[in-house]
C-alpha cells in the first residue's frame, strides 16, 4: 500500500494542527508508524512514533507535551496533533513504516523505514 500525508498548513506560533497519514490500499495493522520532519539545510529528525500492535509510542523530547500520536480504530490512518507550535516546528513532515517492535531508540533512525509517504509542508509564522 501507500502512505499519504495530509495536514500542512500555515499557522501561527501557539496555534495547532493535525496530521493525517493514510494506507491507501491497505492497513497499518502489525506496523509502526513513526512521523519525521525535516527542516531546510537541516537533518530529517523522529517525531512520534505509534506500535498499532499494543499502542506503544515513542516521542521526541521536543515534542513531549505538545504532540499526540494516535490511530483510528480500524487502523488506516495514523494521526499527528501538534499544539503550541513554534517557528522551528516549521518543515516538511513524512510519515513511514516499521516494525511494530522497533524499541524506544531505534525508532529514531530513519533508516530503519521502509515505506514513506509524500510529505507536508508544515509553516509556523506569523
Amino acid at each position: 500500500f501507500q502512505l499519504q500525508a495530509s495536514g500542512g498548513g500555515l499557522v501561527q506560533p501557539g496555534g495547532s494542527l493535525r496530521l493525517s497519514c493514510a494506507a491507501s490500499g491497505g492497513t497499518f495493522d502489525y506496523y509502526g508508524i513513526g512521523w519525521f520532519r525535516q527542516a531546510p539545510r537541516k537533518e530529517r529528525e523522529g517525531v512520534a512514533f505509534i506500535s498499532t500492535t499494543g499502542g506503544r509510542t515513542h516521542y521526541a523530547n521536543f515534542a513531549k507535551g505538545r504532540f499526540t500520536i494516535s490511530t483510528e480504530k480500524d487502523k488506516t490512518v495514523v494521526y499527528l496533533q501538534m499544539n503550541s507550535l513554534k517557528a522551528e516546528d516549521t518543515g516538511v513532515y513524512y510519515c513511514a513504516t516499521n516494525s511494530p517492535y522497533v524499541d524506544n531508540t531505534g525508532w529514531l533512525n530513519p533508516l530503519g523505514y521502509d515505506q514513506w509517504g509524500q510529505g507536508t509542508l508544515v509553516t509556523v509564522s506569523s
